[in-house]
């Protein structure tokens, strides 16, 4: 058996200890059996709401935690029995529903373990400071804060050990952020304000209350996870959408997109200058080099072309080392002067690459085409035909001796 089982089921052994060494702090009578009641059903109901993240082969359940509250009422033993009736029944739903992780059984005595100590502790915390916190304004509710800041920092603790031996967590700044950093002073608040309202409603044994209370928590506790799960499925959404219009090695639009975009703008009314932009004797680099060094010149052609766009105008790469630019809503002259700035900004330049073991730099030179209308339903032109324009300007760079911008206004001189 691993380290980190031998820890949790030691955690599990000191769960029994605490809970039937010292005397009771409850009768289990009937007031005993209706909080444990309501408490594991709608603990079972809020694991619905929990939020599962991951580290390395673990799995972590953030769910809504009522442990304080009920570890003060009704003691070490009290919370032994809940923890073990509220642990097992979720066991056994992510037995049916094909959701348990391969370790869940012991993960189970874990858990019971682990909750059971922090309802003790919640507990004792309580009982020792509540004399104190009886003198002072709103001094059950701080007392309650405090409670909660402290069992969650137990709870992390815990999972913190058996995460380190079991080699989930290597550094100690994954320890770090797994203890301070998972939760904030709102989270403790909210947990806290709860917790303290329900053991108010305990001792009195408002019971008609205390179930509201539970409603009403889970009311607006599944009002917030509806509302961040459209948030992940939207973020999902343009994730993939965003995925399938960006070219992967140099993060801008690529051809599909470029498509997409002519469509919307061939209606627009809009002054555009298409430009093609291509590298100069690209595949002589590929040849001299290798492809890693060619999409190092690629990426730092595309960065260079990105500089230099206004907030309007759209990049797209459209074909392996060749680029195209919509430069939209400004004048000839300013199209033609963007680019020259471009043209400007490549002399001299050259890029850093690692090749055989050594750093060299790589100097290249690009060729542009220029095409500039208007883009609505009157005119004989579409986009794509000036797409075609812009490329055959791009050739005529190319014959003119390379590093040079072609162009033509079909608007006037």
């Amino acid at each position: 058996m691993s380290k980190a089982r031998v820890f949790d089921l030691s955690l599990f052994f000191a769960s029994l200890a605490i809970a039937f060494i010292p005397a009771h702090a409850v009768v289990l009578d009937g007031t005993y059996m209706k909080a444990l009641l309501l408490y594991t059903i709608f603990s079972s109901i809020y694991f619905q709401l929990r939020i599962v993240t991951r580290s390395g082969n673990s799995t972590i359940d953030y769910a809504i935690s009522y442990t304080s509250s009920f570890g003060i009422f009704a003691g070490p033993l009290g919370t032994l029995i809940f923890e073990t009736v509220y642990r097992s029944i979720v066991y056994i739903y992510k037995k049916k529903t094909k959701t348990a992780d391969p370790g869940e059984f012991l993960d189970t005595f874990y858990n019971i373990g682990s909750f059971t100590l922090g309802g003790s502790a919640a507990y004792y915390l309580y009982t020792l400071l509540k004399p104190l916190a009886d003198k002072l304004p709103f001094g059950y509710w701080v007392l309650f804060l405090l409670v909660v800041c402290v069992t969650t920092l137990l709870s992390s603790a815990f999972l913190v050990i058996t995460f380190a031996l079991s080699g989930d967590i290597k550094t100690r700044r994954e320890a770090e952020n797994l203890l301070f950093r998972s939760r904030n002073l709102l989270d403790f608040s909210k947990v806290a304000l709860t917790n303290a309202l329900l053991l108010r409603l305990l001792q009195m044994e408002k019971w008609e209350m205390l179930i509201a209370l539970f409603l009403l928590n889970y009311i607006v506790s599944l009002s917030f996870y509806s509302k961040s799960q459209s948030a992940q499925h939207k973020y999902e959404r343009d994730k993939f959408e965003q995925m399938a219009y960006r070219d992967f090695l140099t993060g801008t639009y690529n051809r599909a997109h470029m498509d997409k975009m002519m469509n919307e703008l061939n209606q627009s009314g809009e002054y555009i200058g298409i430009v093609v932009a291509d590298i100069d004797r690209f595949k002589k680099i590929n040849d001299s080099y290798n492809h890693a060094v060619g999409d190092r010149v690629i990426v730092h052609f595309a960065d260079t072309l990105e500089r230099h766009l206004q907030p309007e105008d759209i990049l797209f790469r459209s074909g392996g080392e060749e680029f195209t630019l919509f430069l939209r809503n400004k004048t000839f002259e300013e199209c033609r002067a963007q680019i020259e700035e471009i043209l400007d900004s490549l002399h001299g330049n050259s890029v850093s690459a690692e090749f055989e073991e050594q750093t060299i730099s790589v100097p290249y030179s690009a060729s542009f085409g220029l095409y500039y209308y208007k883009a609505d339903p009157g005119h004989k032109t579409s986009m794509e035909k000036g797409y075609v324009y812009a490329d055959q300007l791009l050739l005529e760079s190319k014959k003119l001796g390379r590093n040079r911008l072609s162009y033509r206004n079909d608007l006037g001189a």
